[in-house]
């Protein structure tokens, strides 16, 4: 790759060869997405404590630029609900100036890991501090929704988890029951219109309905024109921000949270775009244009952003092929700002607060709490720690302590994987089904070997070893001898991996793994992915099973061309 081509945003390589059925699909796809991010834009700048203009500036200004600079064709960017928690802290201690202030700070540090390659380092990040950090912001989000959903009469909310719980059930008798009515009749159209139509979000039928019910009816709720009194109608104003230069270093430590939490959604996010539109980003790439995009935000009254994973899966699945799709998203939303603004002082903030519920579900990975409990001890350590921090505590030491924690632990890890032992006649005989060398390989069938701890900070080897799937056989051994070592993360890679091949009609096999990595995958959900009869205790084992495998496929094979044989023209 030249410098010019690691350095090209893939909107430029894009356009040399852009014709007009792309431009129409890229069409259809901006405007699905830009309906789909009206109200999610909204609920997270009011869930931040910001006016929801901020959000759709955010969308707009931050979604237009990531998309144009960006290392992925379809990546989708905007406020997300990752940065909720920290941009709330921050607004009720330092106000608007200090969250410019962070912004700006935290794109400086994206631009910084971008052009010096840092990015790569957010692989370091353990996947139980990632599932626990999320579970908590997830958490936390509905909490702060709880309020508008039930159209609740409280004094200020306060920030700390506890305390905003006890203040909610002292006011549940505030209760009115036209809010919680549109509350839930918002949530049942989000969630089961798609039954009906995928074609149109859900969210939208509900703002539309909603809205149309709160202006025909003079409904008796909060709205976003009684709370904010509406939202400017027009573009978003270039403005210095005011901040102070006393506040660089107290807010230093949430520009690191926020730049970090930033590149561990956009660069997680172009992963699941890669793997849905067969794409490969460029990481450093898209760190720049997120560092671009985050300093931009701020200057026109927006908040910090990212990648966001859902409305990302949202722009492939309605046919995006190029970054113009994400900067027709953005369009659209300014768009909406410029003929429709007026409209939105009718938006009831339960329909909103029933958006958001969905949305903290969904980001909430709750299905991953009971894999990482069937780990071992030291994951359940790090994530019960992340997730209570998050909660309790503060997103900014949350990420801090689970990061020592998995460091703590990864040297343990490699300490207990130095043993020391003589070498017997039973170790030289238990040894010759490991070896390769006087073993006869099917040309169908590929061995890869995973030689050392696999180990957060080194699975990404796995994936970048097997981007072409097409170069392996029909069935790949993956053969764990020399792993002396595995924990959660190493195991959801394995996984993805084992789904990658599943996809287009390989088969995974494991053998060799030791003592500390077999404990872990017979404890885990892994051997739903590959099944009990695809892990093998030796290479020898699973070339028998490679090969029995090859004669099924055979088998069937013969099958169907004696039944087409037989078959009347």
């Amino acid at each position: 790759m030249t410098l010019a081509q690691r350095w090209l945003p893939r909107s430029v390589e894009c356009l040399r060869s852009y014709t007009v059925k792309q431009f129409t699909q890229d069409l259809i796809a901006g405007l699905t997405v830009g309906l789909v991010a009206l109200p999610l834009a909204m609920a997270f700048a009011i869930a931040s404590g910001v006016p929801p203009q901020a959000g759709l500036y955010t969308a707009v200004v931050a979604g237009f630029l990531i998309s144009a600079l960006g290392g992925s064709r379809t990546q989708i960017g905007g406020p997300t609900g990752a940065f909720v928690v920290i941009v709330a802290g921050i607004v009720v201690k330092f106000g608007l100036g200090g969250l410019a202030l962070v912004g700006i700070m935290a794109g400086i540090l994206l631009l910084i890991m971008g052009f010096t390659g840092l990015g790569t380092a957010v692989k370091y990040i353990p996947r139980p501090v990632t599932i626990g950090f999320t579970n908590g912001i997830a958490l936390l989000i509905a909490s702060t929704q709880i309020k508008d959903f039930l159209g609740l009469t409280t004094p200020s909310v306060p920030s700390e988890f506890l305390a905003r719980i006890k203040m909610l059930v002292h006011c549940v008798g505030t209760t009115r029951w036209q809010t919680v009515a549109v509350a839930v009749a918002s949530l049942a159209i989000i969630l089961l219109w798609p039954r009906l139509t995928k074609r149109v979000p859900g969210s939208i039928i509900a703002l539309l309905l909603s809205t149309a019910a709160v202006a025909g009816f003079h409904l008796p709720i909060e709205t976003i024109g009684s709370k904010f009194g509406g939202i400017p109608q027009g573009f978003p104003h270039f403005a210095l921000p005011n901040f102070q230069a006393a506040h660089i270093l107290p807010l230093l430590p949430s520009a690191f949270t926020v730049a970090l939490l930033a590149a561990v959604e956009s660069l997680l996010s172009a992963v699941v775009a890669d793997g849905m539109s067969g794409d490969h980003h460029n990481s450093n790439m898209e760190l720049v244009a997120q560092g671009v995009a985050n300093i931009a935000s701020p200057l026109f009254g927006g908040i910090p952003a990212t990648g966001a994973i859902a409305r990302t899966a949202t722009n492939i699945r309605s046919g995006a092929l190029t970054p113009v799709a994400g900067m027709v998203h953005a369009l659209t939303l300014l768009a909406i700002l410029l003929v429709a603004a007026p409209l939105a002082r009718f938006v009831p903030l339960s329909t909103l607060a029933a958006v958001l519920f969905v949305v903290a579900y969904n980001m909430g990975e709750w299905r991953e709490i009971g894999t990482i409990l069937r780990l071992s001890k030291t994951d359940v350590v790090v994530w019960i720690t992340t997730f209570s921090l998050t909660v309790l505590a503060d997103l900014t030491v949350a990420v801090g302590v689970g990061m020592a924690l998995a460091a703590l632990l990864y040297i343990y890890r490699i300490s207990e994987t130095t043993t020391v032992a003589p070498v017997t006649r039973e170790y030289l005989e238990d040894g010759q089904a490991h070896i390769l060398q006087d073993k006869d390989i099917p040309s169908n069938v590929t061995i890869l070997r995973i030689h050392g701890p696999f180990l957060f900070g080194t699975t990404e080897k796995l994936a970048e070893a097997t981007k072409d799937l097409t170069h392996l056989g029909d069935v790949v051994i993956l053969r764990l001898r020399n792993m002396t070592a595995l924990d959660a993360t190493g195991i959801h890679a394995i996984e993805q991996f084992s789904d990658r091949l599943h996809k287009v009609g390989k088969t995974l096999l494991l053998c060799g793994g030791r003592d500390q990595p077999s404990d872990l995958i017979s404890r885990s959900d892994f051997l739903k992915h590959v099944g009990a009869q695809n892990v093998l205790p030796h290479v020898q084992a699973a070339l028998e099973r490679a090969r029995q495998i090859q004669g099924d496929f055979e088998g069937i094979g013969r099958e169907l061309a004696r039944e087409l044989e037989h078959r009347p023209l």
